[in-house]
């Protein structure tokens, strides 16, 4: 089943982001299978990232918040919010 994840960055922490954005490349490489849609969520000047959003199937939401508690962004403490919540596609292009 598909479940959206929504990981929006603490205050100020463009620094960790980058540093750690290495690491998060390599995971959602290795984690592509299932994956609908995935990319930074930015500021109203369209520069400044200030999140994350994943649109993924999972067997179930553990995996999803599985996934969601391991993803190196989340484990260096960049995210303040992270909802991880069954998705369903009306439209799927």
């Amino acid at each position: 089943m598909l479940f959206a994840i929504y990981m929006l960055d603490k205050p100020d922490s463009a620094e960790l982001r980058a540093a750690t954005r290495p690491a998060h490349g390599a995971y959602m490489a290795a984690h592509v299978d299932g994956m609908r849609l995935g990319g930074p969520l930015y500021a109203d000047d369209h520069e400044t990232m200030i999140g994350s959003v994943v649109i993924k199937e999972f067997a179930d939401r553990a995996a999803a918040e599985k996934f969601a508690a391991e993803e190196p962004y989340n484990q260096a403490g960049l995210f303040a919010t992270v909802l991880v919540n069954p998705f369903g596609a009306v439209v799927d292009a």
